[in-house]
């Protein structure tokens, strides 16, 4: 089968033997809502020689504005609940993709808070996860863009809960008054910057006014140019850890994304005594192929 993980800015499709096991990969630079309507023609681009006939897609791709709308499932739900909820395209798919069998997986969502939080792709990177979690309850980080926190219990997703912190540190980084004082290109992370950022979340100002100490933290030259978007960055994850961890699961706390952002999610979660555990970037193709097998066995 050919798994395809294809989010907002870019898509990245797998080639999948009968285990699971990754044959190929992809990589195409066309998000999911930028296709003008070009989906076919652009996911033909990426996979047209690979002759696998069952194609899953997952991510962005399903949602409002996608190839195809598929409605969320609620909270809670496991493989088999997320694999009944798969939409197929039919005609959708066009001359281009002629003979194949595409899929969608669909988003979930919680409805439990007085805001409703959503994730598309993310449920099914959990899915890949869901069989090395077991019983029990478990907590499973997705830094990003819009970092998600999902609740995991006895192999069902429980729980959702989104944070803008990647989208807020790059407006406040290049469009606020904050920008003023760093540097224009990205610097490597500063690490005592970063703690010192994560300190002052934990000191309970608020974050509207912690923000505002990252302009005089460079006013009374408390950090250097280089420093201040690490410092940025650690107040925002911290923050953004304070009501992540308010009741959260026993044991560690499972990362899934880039190296560069586990690293700094890694480096807070100790500074607030917690162990963490590393996870893959790619597991939405093991998390496609297990609900292919519930869905077709």
């Amino acid at each position: 089968m050919i798994a395809v993980d294809w989010g907002g800015s870019n898509l990245r499709a797998y080639r999948l033997d009968d285990h699971g096991r990754v044959l190929g990969q992809r990589r195409g630079e066309v998000g999911a809502l930028a296709c003008d309507g070009q989906h076919a023609q652009t996911l033909a681009g990426v996979i047209g020689d690979w002759d696998d006939p069952l194609v899953l897609l997952c991510g962005m791709v399903g949602a409002r504005g996608g190839w195809i709308e598929v409605p969320y499932v609620p909270c809670p739900a496991g493989i088999a609940t997320l694999a009944a909820g798969m939409v197929e395209l039919g005609t959708h798919a066009g001359d281009a993709l002629r003979g194949r069998r595409l899929w969608c997986v669909p988003g979930m969502a919680d409805h439990r808070g007085a805001a409703a939080d959503v994730m598309r792709g993310e449920e099914t990177q959990v899915a890949g996860l869901l069989a090395q979690l077991g019983p029990g309850r478990h907590d499973v980080c997705l830094p990003g863009t819009h970092s998600k926190w999902v609740r995991v219990e006895d192999g069902a997703i429980t729980g959702i809960s989104t944070a803008l912190t990647g989208e807020l540190y790059g407006l406040l980084r290049r469009h606020s008054i904050l920008a003023r004082s760093m540097p224009a290109t990205e610097p490597p992370l500063d690490p005592a910057a970063f703690d010192a950022g994560l300190a002052a979340a934990r000191a309970g100002g608020g974050l509207l006014h912690d923000l505002f100490g990252v302009r005089t933290a460079a006013l009374f030259a408390r950090f250097e140019a280089e420093a201040l978007p690490s410092y940025l960055s650690g107040l925002l994850v911290g923050h953004e850890l304070q009501p992540a961890l308010a009741g959260a699961a026993d044991g560690p706390a499972h990362l899934v994304g880039s190296d560069a952002l586990l690293e700094r999610y890694a480096r807070a979660l100790s500074a607030h005594g917690r162990t963490v555990q590393r996870h893959r970037e790619d597991l939405a193709a093991l998390g496609l192929y297990r609900l292919a097998r519930a869905r077709f066995g």
